[in-house]
């Protein structure tokens, strides 16, 4: 029995909350929680927090932006009402795919790669070397170079210039003026008393496409026919700008009233650094440890495989702390043939042949990677293959596309709802986090380490 204790349960995952408190000894804590017709929350605490230690478990699976919002509204309800303290557990951290340095799709950076560089010349798409004592200047730019002369010849990656040199006298939206044969000026392109129609018409076209390339060496938008560029590209350095989602939820619970947030396996470890609260970071790598001893035969001969090169080094320290081989798959961006040894963009690192493989990943959602990786070593040669996953959102199609993959068993844990997924997939084996939970939240409380929980071994 814990005293001055209120667990605190949202919509997301009340089954994992009333298993933490039964462990616990403490009853669940009694609210509110609903929505208006409009579909704005409503909260209210009915039990007291005066001068209570709070906790509020609420994953991030399924309606996940109703849950964070719920989330904010019984931190901030449970301080205005004078807790101690406020700790949100999140079993599933909510926006956790995105971190501050935004990737795309294939896992690249967002930005454009450079285009390749002559040796020796200074582009727009290179960055020269910092003058220093010993370093060679660089040789595109010296004393003897005419920079403007340099920059009117030089085309932006889709501009269409022709290099032509700008006079001074010359604006940039407007079109320069034609000479008639007495070598009179005539602006916009009057000559011999005819305009923009009659048999002025080539003339006038001419000059629109010349002040069009001398416009393209300059930028890559063409404001007067905006028309002509299909598709907006990126300046070299220009970086696009994207949503910092991690830094916003990490304020957004701080701002709410948070003290303390308990996470387990975040999918980015970085989100610890976004917090100026305490922020735990707990593991299922013992539960998962445990699951390979005691329901995998002979698991010593078997392959801890990792789907991607993001989650190498989760899958390398499981596979250390149980003295097992490793193996990689890696996806391979270049633009090469298809080999045997290739599924499509992804590559094998390692011998799997004639062995049980062991996939380990920390998130599964689409299951697409997860499915593709085993499809491949069973390529390979595997004779079994498992799935390790510690947050099995399983969104869309997800479920048929399991049932259909080359995977025998796929072992997932609790930390979001996994009842439905169970009955849909029968190689789904499920197991329970809540201890891992109620350990954490009894040691927060009592002010001891929670060191203990981070040993594997």
């Amino acid at each position: 029995m814990v005293r001055n204790i209120v667990i605190l349960s949202g919509n997301s995952h009340p089954v994992l909350a009333d298993s933490v408190c039964n462990m616990l000894g403490v009853p669940s804590g009694n609210r509110i929680l609903s929505k208006f017709s409009v579909g704005e929350t409503r909260c209210e605490i009915r039990d007291s927090v005066r001068g209570k230690d709070v906790f509020i478990i609420q994953s991030g699976g399924g309606s996940i932006n109703d849950h964070l919002m719920e989330l904010c509204i019984m931190i901030s309800a449970c301080k205005t009402g004078s807790a101690k303290r406020v700790t949100a557990v999140l079993p599933l951290f909510p926006y956790s795919r995105q971190p501050d340095l935004p990737y795309n799709k294939v896992g690249a950076p967002l930005s454009k790669p450079p285009v390749e560089v002559p040796k020796g010349n200074y582009t727009f798409e290179s960055v020269p070397a910092t003058p220093a004592p010993g370093i060679t200047k660089t040789a595109g730019f010296n004393k003897e170079t005419d920079l403007s002369r340099v920059l009117s010849r030089t085309s932006i990656s889709n501009g269409v210039g022709n290099g032509l040199p700008r006079s001074t006298s010359e604006s940039y939206f407007n079109p320069p003026s034609k000479t008639d044969s007495n070598g009179t000026a005539h602006p916009n392109g009057q000559v011999n008393g005819h305009t923009n129609g009659g048999d002025a018409t080539p003339l006038v076209q001419s000059q629109h496409i010349l002040a069009h390339s001398r416009a393209g060496s300059y930028t890559t938008h063409d404001y007067e026919n905006p028309g002509l560029i299909s598709t907006f590209e990126a300046k070299p350095g220009y970086k696009r700008w994207v949503a910092q989602a991690g830094t916003l939820v990490a304020d957004l619970l701080t701002c709410a009233g948070a003290d303390h947030v308990v996470a387990l396996d975040l999918h980015d470890p970085q989100y610890q650094g976004f917090f100026d609260i305490p922020m735990d970071n707990l593991y299922a790598r013992p539960l998962l440890k445990r699951y390979i001893q005691q329901n995998i035969p002979d698991f010593k001969e078997a392959v801890i495989v990792s789907p991607d090169a993001g989650g190498a080094k989760r899958a390398t320290a499981l596979a250390d702390s149980l003295g097992m081989d490793f193996a990689l798959i890696h996806k391979e961006r270049r633009p090469t043939r298809i080999t045997d040894r290739q599924n499509a963009t992804m590559m094998l690192v390692g011998n799997v042949a004639n062995r049980v493989c062991i996939l380990v990943d920390d998130l599964a959602d689409t299951a697409n990677t997860i499915t593709r990786a085993a499809k491949l070593v069973r390529k390979e040669g595997a004779t079994a293959v498992y799935a390790l996953l510690t947050h099995a959102v399983l969104s869309g199609d997800a479920i048929s596309r399991i049932n259909a993959s080359a995977l025998d068993k796929v072992i997932v844990t609790n930390s979001v709802p996994q009842d439905e997924h169970k009955r849909l997939c029968p190689k789904l084996e499920v197991l329970d986090v809540a201890p891992i939970f109620a350990e954490a939240i009894r040691r927060i409380h009592h002010g001891e380490s929670i060191s203990v929980l981070f040993k594997y071994d």
